[in-house]
């Protein structure tokens, strides 16, 4: 593993990387203007931005209408995910309704099919915003674990990823880019939380900056899909990990980021508690059966979401999963992270065969390829270092204009 000095802030790895996710922005821009072109709103796309506007109007809580005079009956047969218990959405806090309707609180214009082509650009601003910087995130992360080759290796992998595409510009797709990123911030602030609590300092009011952004991170994730709750016991798991002889300072930092969370939680129902205890009481925390295991059915599905990730990303994650099996080197914490986090995730989206399972393989995604990035960032410091890098610049080469050329079909 390379060690990483500070850069400048406009360094070449950095203006590299700020090029790819502009070029990652253009793909998503482009998808977006060919979904606007053609498209309708879908019934539960138009369930999700009312709910979320009748929120910023005060008429009721998004997802919870025993709160208002409003209430919403069964979902639309598209809206998948919408899950009803005493008409709650079981799945999705407020947050996911907000994200949706929050820039088209202003829109003069009564929000039909008409005009879709033109407010149906605002609904998926905080989208494209959440999609750039979950792969800022990523950049930032695998820069700093693996250097400069294990950062491109992932951002290359997300940037010409089909599935991070659509999610970003909603085609086709449920609005679920949000939670990864939630994911994949709570994760990596707890390993670097448990890294900083050796230093001789105070460590809760020193690490006030990470507490608060682990607590917006798991705020973001389960706001959006009540399941991801299982973040919480894994970040956990992660500090105690890390730091096995201050096991009581993780705890507390731990408690404090969770206190952060649902504090914000709490204020995405607009402090209205008795709908807040209410949702909380009949959301599906665990989402899972054991049936879903035994399903061939279910492990086609996750090959086919997984093959979604990109062609590149299809052949790369075979050959680092078997290099990480056969070659001790490649297997240390920065690189077996990520691949247990994915694997819980995938495990979970395999025990749940239908929503939110899907959700919990969109959040693997970038794990995978921080763990690809990781690998191969190893396999380059080898003596057949020249012939990996040559087979990653036609691989990631090949993948990106793939894809390129698939977008300009459109």
């Amino acid at each position: 593993m390379t060690k990483v000095p500070n850069d400048a802030f406009f360094s070449r790895p950095r203006l590299l990387a700020g090029g790819l996710l502009l070029l990652f922005l253009a793909q998503c821009v482009w998808l977006t203007r060919a979904e606007l072109r053609v498209g309708q709103p879908a019934a539960g796309e138009e369930l999700r931005i009312r709910e979320g506007l009748a929120q910023w109007k005060g008429k009721k809580i998004a997802g919870a209408p025993m709160d208002g005079p409003e209430t919403v009956g069964p979902p639309p047969a598209d809206a998948e995910g919408w899950g009803t218990r005493a008409s709650f959405d079981v799945h999705h806090g407020p947050v996911w309704y907000l994200f949706t309707a929050t820039p088209l609180v202003f829109w003069p214009a009564p929000l039909d099919g008409s005009s879709y082509r033109y407010w149906g650009w605002l609904e998926r601003v905080p989208y494209l915003l959440a999609g750039v910087l979950l792969g800022a995130s990523l950049w930032y992360v695998t820069h700093r674990l693996f250097g400069n080759a294990g950062g491109y290796i992932a951002l290359m992998l997300y940037c010409f990823s089909p599935a991070m595409i659509r999610a970003c510009a909603l085609a086709g797709t449920e609005p679920e880019i949000v939670a990864p990123w939630g994911a994949f911030g709570a994760v990596y602030t707890a390993v670097a939380v448990a890294h900083t609590l050796y230093a001789p300092r105070e460590v809760v009011l020193w690490n006030w900056r990470r507490i608060v952004l682990l607590g917006v991170s798991l705020f973001l994730a389960v706001g959006t899909q009540f399941s991801l709750a299982v973040l919480a016991p894994l970040t956990l798991g992660l500090l105690l990990y890390l730091a096995p002889e201050r096991r009581r300072a993780a705890f507390s930092i731990w408690i404090a980021g969770c206190a952060v969370a649902v504090a914000l939680l709490f204020g995405s129902y607009f402090l209205h508690g008795r709908v807040f205890f209410a949702s909380l009481r009949h959301a599906r925390w665990i989402e899972a059966t054991a049936g879903g295991l035994g399903m061939t059915g279910n492990y086609l599905r996750v090959l086919h979401t997984l093959s979604g990730a990109s062609p590149a990303f299809l052949l790369a994650l075979p050959f680092t999963l078997a290099t990480y099996g056969i070659w001790r080197r490649a297997r240390y914490f920065g690189n077996t992270a990520p691949l247990l986090v994915a694997g819980v995730c995938i495990l979970l989206g395999l025990a749940a065969p239908h929503y939110p399972g899907q959700g919990f393989l969109l959040v693997a995604a970038p794990f995978l390829f921080s763990f690809v990035g990781g690998v191969f960032a190893d396999l380059l410091e080898t003596r057949f270092g020249a012939v990996v890098r040559a087979g990653l610049f036609g691989l990631l080469g090949a993948n990106a204009l793939w894809n390129l050329v698939a977008l300009g079909r459109l």
